[in-house]
């Protein structure tokens, strides 16, 4: 019987479940516990955090994680590997060494620190050496927004993950690698896969993209029979299975809510997915097309067939930069004729701020419960109970932007009639953080590893 490793889910981004770690380290058995947190907006928040306190910077719910899964890597073996060192991977090292410390488990853990993928100190010297580090949507040149970059991640493969485990560690903390790096990794590693086996490597990639949001391929946001997903306070989170040749199982823990199937499964392979043909990653390109699912019953798929090729020359950089501000009120109007009310109290809004002569670059009006969430698409909607009006603008001058969040309150009194749900005071001023994608050439990001010990 072939060896079987198993990689558990734990977090599918930053705020999610706090328990699910805990629940798969004593749920059953699993060798590795991955716990994703990073999405491309939580690098520039990190990156302001750290800017405020030179110790932040990092996903401080891993924290009370590895509090919580500790005695499950001290005692039984379980290793964890995690990108939650944000922008600053040294930092959560360290955070995760004081709390085992406190524990009396700091002897047990080595820790590998994965870092090379900040590239926001090089970015003038990237620019000045001929990386343009155009926007992918828009080919502009990065140059043209460099005074408000508020940071620049590479995306890292596995490769460096895997030197961490080769070197002994437990628990392996990166700042911004792929999202299926941290499952296709201690698969890479155990099995001794070869960094040019593309059709394994891809196994490892697309099991990675299965199970890296978490309870969303186990019934979680799942569209397909969604009435009857059993137990959803319960649910269980995602386990795969891998055996040496790159078939694998989707599964969870016994006694868990929710639903490993064929549909919760290919759900999730159609998560953020472009040409299916051409999967990039560092690592390997996975083509989608040759997955094979079959539904094994009892919460179990199989997933073969899997087929890749060699990986470009590049790496994606998420870069977030400052784009102006923004203030976004609502005003929930009931019935009858909400909608009206809503339709009008958005007119008198609007000729208020055009009679101040502010200055926006966008003004958007929503009106949830009616038609936001599919616009034109929903037609006309009858006399709903209520109606929410969400009214935000942006633009790049502050004073506009704080003028009209004193202007929607006083509707309450001098607007339409019928206003309920109103709280929380004025609208508040916010930055506003835009993603900038690029790509860059392999070869100017290096990546290291250091393992921490007690």
């Amino acid at each position: 019987m072939s060896r079987i490793v198993r990689v558990a889910a734990g977090q599918g981004f930053w705020g999610d479940w706090l328990e699910a770690p805990r629940r798969q380290v004593e749920g059953g058995a699993i060798d590795y516990l991955m716990l994703d947190y990073l999405a491309e907006v939580t690098m520039s928040i990190l990156q302001k955090q750290k800017e405020r306190d030179s110790s932040m910077g990092y996903a401080r719910d891993f924290i009370g994680a590895m509090e919580s899964v500790l005695p499950a890597v001290a005692k039984r073996g379980v290793r964890v590997i995690a990108n939650a060192g944000g922008v600053n991977p040294g930092a959560c090292a360290h955070a995760v060494q004081a709390v085992a410390s406190k524990a009396g488990s700091a002897s047990a853990l080595r820790i590998g620190v994965v870092t090379g993928d900040d590239l926001l100190p090089r970015i003038d010297e990237l620019i000045d050496a001929g990386h343009k580090l155009a926007n992918m949507e828009t080919g502009e040149a990065l140059s043209t927004v460099r005074d408000r970059v508020l940071s620049a991640n590479a995306y890292i493969g596995s490769k460096p993950i895997v030197e961490a485990l080769e070197l002994g560690a437990n628990v392996v903390i990166t700042g911004r690698s792929t999202d299926t790096a941290l499952t296709m990794a201690p698969l890479r590693f155990e099995f001794g896969w070869s960094p040019t086996d593309w059709n394994r490597l891809a196994a490892g990639i697309i099991a990675g993209h299965i199970i890296e949001c978490g309870a969303q391929c186990s019934g979680g946001n799942c569209l397909y029979d969604w009435r009857n997903v059993p137990d959803l306070a319960n649910v269980g989170y995602p386990i795969v299975e891998a055996s040496e040749d790159g078939t694998f199982v989707v599964t969870k823990h016994p006694g868990t809510g929710g639903r490993i199937s064929f549909h919760t499964v290919a759900e999730q392979l159609l998560y953020e997915m472009g040409d299916p043909h051409e999967y990039i990653t560092p690592d390997v390109v996975a083509d989608f097309t040759t997955i094979h699912l079959d539904d094994l019953g009892g919460d179990r798929v199989r997933v073969s067939g899997i087929r890749g090729r060699e990986a470009t020359d590049k790496l994606k950089v998420s870069i977030a930069y400052r784009a102006g501000f923004k203030a976004v009120g609502t005003l929930v109007y009931a019935w009858p004729e909400a909608l009206d009310k809503a339709r009008l109290a958005d007119r008198v809004l609007r000729q208020r701020l055009d009679n101040l002569d502010l200055e926006f670059d966008e003004v958007l009006t929503e009106f949830v419960g009616a038609s936001a969430t599919h616009g034109g698409l929903a037609g006309e909607a009858g006399d709903v109970p209520e109606v929410q009006l969400r009214f935000g603008v942006r633009g790049q001058d502050r004073a506009s932007v704080e003028r009209f969040t004193r202007e929607l309150a006083p509707l309450v009194l001098n607007g339409p009639p019928s206003v309920t749900g109103f709280a929380g005071g004025r609208p508040k001023v916010e930055d506003v953080v835009a993603y900038w994608p690029a790509l860059i050439d392999k070869t100017v990001v290096t990546t290291s590893v250091e393992v921490l010990t007690a």
